[in-house]
């Protein structure tokens, strides 16, 4: 094994990136991969896949980012989105969902039309250049279902789930395409089952770029890990271009990294967080940001559940959270009532969770009554499509500062009139596929969800009046600047993003090692 380079903080020679989740990992290991040096850095430490445990209490603390957020408007009061501070970032947290963007959902502004209180756009390419990097990702990450790696087996909550649906008619019904091995892969084990995915994956069968990307990364001798490391700020030198990140290491010691060329990747409040917050008198509204688009069009999917009281024993929490899917809603059909579609999913939580979730702030007889018959749920979440809207957005607190220096997020959101009629709708279809079965009680969960998929506060697009980024995530503003998670989206579509955000990672390394071969940066 080759050990990891360890760059010193005057090297201008160096990518930086920062993040090292589904975004940042992937394109540090992909420059790597062509030779080219690259210090990463990372907020959080980094746990061995030995520290993980299904025990969804003891992991939460250690997985997710704690600093405090300010949420206005429709949000989690306290908690607005939820993320993770450690090194892989929310890949250790997420459910593996993967499935891909349609195509009517990359060209939104031609096919829903100019929808008021909204900022629709069509993105700066269509399905048919982003395809081969879904085939790539997919690859990379071992999708089950895709290419030749077989589907995940059905658990008992999926039986539940298609045995509903097939009885309303919807034929798109499946285990999902999932980033969890069926089989063992890469040396790693197949799904055990486990359950609890969001509190990581105890086995390694779910990708994660903390087991995955980062060491393939450090092995090729071109890559370092800086973890415990809070990027502050961003210069850019006096021909504009970005030079250096400031970060706060472990120990609370302010430092620097010179650098050739600046990857972030921080999600998507986070990213526009940095952005804001690396204003100079050169950028004096933040950095990449003459558009005044960084951090606006804040976007995290319509989520809501649906909790069903079976007639028989359900042990709905054993098998992986979203290994099972009905697509027949995820169509454009106004006739409906709104614009976009939704998917319905499988989904599990510990008795804890689902009584915070189902009774928000009650509890008693009325709470425990319901989870007695806890080995009998079943659960669903439904997810859909959620427009920009320019004054759903990132800003930075005006006074309140963290333990690093920078001024806190505030996370300002409000649902569009679509998503209130299309949770409706969807909540409705929930309902009726536990009702085709015969449940004996059904509840469910609105607006108690913090943000899991943050998008779109520094979307692409070929024209920089209205965007940050180019096709390529290359900010308009400063050449040498890209930004590499979620935050690009110009929208959203109702499927979970991290496949999409690998497949642009892949797309924008290849684009960057192809400029730096080209001794364009």
């Amino acid at each position: 094994m080759t050990d990891a380079r360890h760059y010193p903080p005057d090297d201008a020679s160096v990518v930086v990136v920062i993040g090292s989740g589904a975004g940042g990992a992937v394109v540090g290991r992909a420059l790597a991969e062509r030779g080219i040096d690259v210090v990463c850095l990372e907020a959080g430490e980094r746990l061995a896949l030995s520290d993980i445990r299904t025990d969804e209490a003891a992991m939460f603390p250690q997985l997710t980012w704690l600093d405090e957020r300010i949420g206005e408007g429709d949000v989690v009061p306290g908690f607005p989105v939820w993320t993770c501070k450690t090194v892989g970032g929310t890949t250790l947290h997420w459910t593996a969902s993967c499935p891909r963007l349609q195509a009517h959902e990359l060209e939104a502004r031609s096919t829903y039309g100019a929808v008021e209180g909204t900022s629709l756009v069509d993105w700066p390419f269509g399905l048919d250049e982003l395809a081969p990097w879904y085939d790539r990702a997919e690859a990379l990450m071992g999708v089950a279902g895709t290419g030749t790696r077989p589907f995940l087996p059905a658990h008992n909550n999926y039986k539940v789930l298609e045995a509903g649906a097939r009885k309303l008619g919807y034929r798109n019904v499946d285990t999902n395409t999932v980033a969890i091995n069926a089989v063992p892969r890469d040396g790693r084990s197949s799904c055990l089952q486990l359950g609890f995915c969001t509190s990581g994956c105890a086995s390694g069968a779910k990708w994660s770029t903390l087991y995955t990307e980062i060491p393939t990364a450090e092995r090729t001798g071109h890559f370092e890990l800086r973890s415990g490391c809070m990027a502050v700020g961003i210069d850019t030198d006096d021909n504009g271009r970005a030079n250096r990140v400031h970060y706060v290491d472990a120990g609370g010691i302010a430092r620097a990294q010179r650098a050739r060329l600046v990857c972030v990747a921080c999600n998507a409040v986070d990213t526009a967080r940095l952005l804001l917050a690396s204003g100079s008198d050169r950028h004096p509204h933040g950095l990449a940001n003459t558009s005044g688009e960084v951090g606006r069009n804040y976007m995290r999917h319509l989520l809501a559940g649906v909790v069903g009281v079976m007639p028989g024993e359900v042990h709905f929490y054993k098998g992986a959270h979203e290994a099972g899917i009905v697509r027949d809603e995820a169509r454009h059909d106004p006739g409906r009532g709104f614009f976009g579609g939704f998917l319905i999913l499988t989904q599990s939580f510990t008795p804890e969770t689902v009584a915070r979730l189902m009774f928000p702030g009650r509890w008693g007889r009325e709470v425990t009554a319901v989870l007695e018959h806890y080995r009998n749920f079943a659960c669903l979440l439904v997810m859909g499509e959620d427009p920009p809207r320019p004054d759903n957005r990132i800003v930075l607190h005006p006074r309140r500062r963290d333990r690093c220096g920078l001024p806190l997020p505030v996370v300002r959101y409000r649902h569009h009139p679509n998503s209130i009629a299309m949770r409706t709708f969807a909540l409705g279809a929930g309902h009726r596929i536990y009702e085709a079965l015969g449940a004996t009680g059904i509840h469910d969960m609105v607006d108690v969800f913090p943000a899991t998929h943050n998008m779109g506060t520094a979307r692409m697009g070929d024209d920089p009046a209205t965007s940050v980024c180019d096709r390529y995530g290359r900010t308009h503003d400063v050449p040498n600047l890209y930004v590499s998670d979620g935050s690009l989206f110009p929208t959203a579509g109702c499927e979970n993003p991290t496949l999409t955000i690998v497949a642009l990672a892949l797309r924008q390394a290849d684009f960057i090692a192809g400029e730096l071969a080209g001794g364009h940066v």
